[in-house]
């Protein structure tokens, strides 16, 4: 137990909520997205002294990130990956119905613009908090947005993923 347990405490109880949302994000499974945001804090009360005096939040998002687009990469070398179908049912459904639409979408893209479009739209960061949060260049988000909403198109038959993604989310 160190000095400021108390404070990571309070940052935990605090976030701990709106972080799992961005593991289960990211991931895209319940257990996964426990056991991601549990390495994350893991690795942040690690450093907690050094990230405490600032937001530690971008911190702990980018562990997630990180880790669940390496977990994706090491899946990916083990197995070939199904590829996706488009979902059959209208995307007009009702909310919990679109949800899990969307869900299964976000599921198919490659981890790097999954993390891109869960930061950008889901927890509407911009694009250079996005770009400190992946350790990339605010084009590098662009570009991988861009892909990734054209997928989302592609499969969700939508015009504006942007504003869908959005709606779900509220």
């Amino acid at each position: 137990m160190g000095p400021d347990d108390d404070g990571f405490a309070a940052f935990v109880a605090a976030r701990g909520t709106s972080l799992l949302r961005v593991a289960y994000l990211a991931c895209g499974d319940d257990r996964d997205a426990e056991d991601l945001l549990q390495t994350a804090l893991e690795r942040t009360y690690r450093k907690w002294d050094r990230v405490r005096h600032d937001n530690p939040e971008p911190y702990v998002r980018r562990i997630i990130v990180n880790t669940a687009i390496s977990r994706a990469r090491r899946r990916a070398i083990l197995r070939i990956l199904p590829t996706h179908t488009p979902p059959e049912l209208p995307v007009r459904e009702t909310d919990v119905d679109l949800r899990h639409v969307l869900m299964d979408a976000l599921r198919a893209l490659p981890p790097r613009q999954r993390a891109v479009v869960v930061l950008r739209y889901w927890e509407d960061l911009g694009e250079t908090q996005t770009a400190e949060i992946l350790g990339c260049s605010a084009g590098t988000v662009k570009s991988q947005a861009s892909k990734a909403l054209t997928k989302l198109r592609s499969a969700l038959g939508a015009e504006s993923v942007e504003g869908l993604i959005r709606n779900v989310h509220a």
